[in-house]
C-alpha cells in the first residue's frame, strides 16, 4: 500500500507512520529523518541541505522532493509501497509530490488524516518539550505552529478528500486505539485498491468510531 500521512504537530504522525510501515512491510519515508541522514552521510543532497541550514534558510522544496523521489524509486524497484511522513506541508508540495509519484506510477492509495483538538495537541507538545528539556517550545510557540498548520497545511486535506482517497482518524484516542482503527481500515481497503479506480473512490471518516465503541 502507498500511504501519505497528514497531521498537525503532536498528533502522533511519526509513531503511527512507523507502526503502519512495519505492519505492511513497506519503507517509512520520514522526510526529517531523510534530511538528517543525507547531512550525516555528506551526500550531494546532504551538502545542499547543509548549505541552506548554514545560511539560516529553510531547506528548498526541490531538495526534499529529490530525496523523496529517490526513496520512491527504491520502493518501486523493490515492488513495495511506502508510508510518506512529513511532506506535503502545503498545496504546491502536494501537487509536486503527486507529479513525482505519477511519473513513477507510485501515487498514493490512501491519505491518512490524523484529527486532534488544538488544546490536546498543546498539552502533548508542552509535555514533550518538558520531557526533552526544550525551553523554546512555549505555549505561544506551539500555538503559532498549530496556526500555521491550519492556514497552510490543512487546506490540502480538502484536495485529497475531493480525490476520494482521504481517511480521517480521531488521533485523540490512546495510541493503540488509533493504530488499531487505522490498520483495520487499511486491511479492509487493501484488496479493493487494485479493483477500484481513484475516480470511483470515496473518502472515509472514522473520527466518530472510537466514541461509538466507547474507546474515547
Amino acid at each position: 500500500m502507498r500511504i501519505l500521512l497528514v497531521a498537525p504537530p503532536g498528533a502522533g504522525k511519526g509513531t503511527q507512520g512507523a507502526l503502519i510501515a512495519n505492519h505492511f512491510h513497506v519503507p517509512h519515508i520520514a522526510t526529517g529523518d531523510l534530511l538528517r541522514d543525507h547531512v550525516a552521510r555528506r551526500t550531494e543532497l546532504g551538502l545542499a541541505v547543509q548549505e541552506c541550514l548554514d545560511r539560516g534558510e529553510l531547506v528548498h522544496d526541490e531538495i526534499v522532493l529529490d530525496m523523496v523521489r529517490v526513496e520512491l524509486e527504491k520502493a518501486k524497484n523493490q515492488g513495495r509501497g511506502y508510508v510518506l511522513d512529513g511532506m506535503p506541508r502545503n498545496m504546491p508540495q502536494a501537487r509536486s509530490i503527486y507529479q513525482v509519484a505519477r511519473t513513477l506510477d507510485m501515487t498514493a492509495d490512501v491519505v491518512l488524516h490524523l484529527v486532534a483538538d488544538d488544546d490536546e495537541l498543546v498539552r502533548r507538545l508542552l509535555a514533550r518539550a518538558a520531557l526533552e528539556h526544550r525551553s523554546d517550545d512555549t505555549e505561544e510557540v506551539v500555538r503559532r505552529r498549530l496556526a500555521i498548520y491550519h492556514d497552510v497545511t490543512h487546506p490540502i486535506v480538502a484536495w485529497y478528500d475531493q480525490r476520494g482517497i482521504l481517511v480521517a482518524v480521531d488521533a485523540m484516542q490512546p495510541v493503540d486505539h488509533v493504530s488499531r482503527q487505522i490498520l483495520t481500515a487499511l486491511e479492509a481497503m487493501r484488496p479493493l485498491i487494485s479493483l477500484v479506480p481513484e475516480s470511483a473512490r470515496t473518502s472515509i471518516d472514522l473520527t466518530g468510531l472510537g466514541e461509538a465503541f466507547g474507546e474515547r
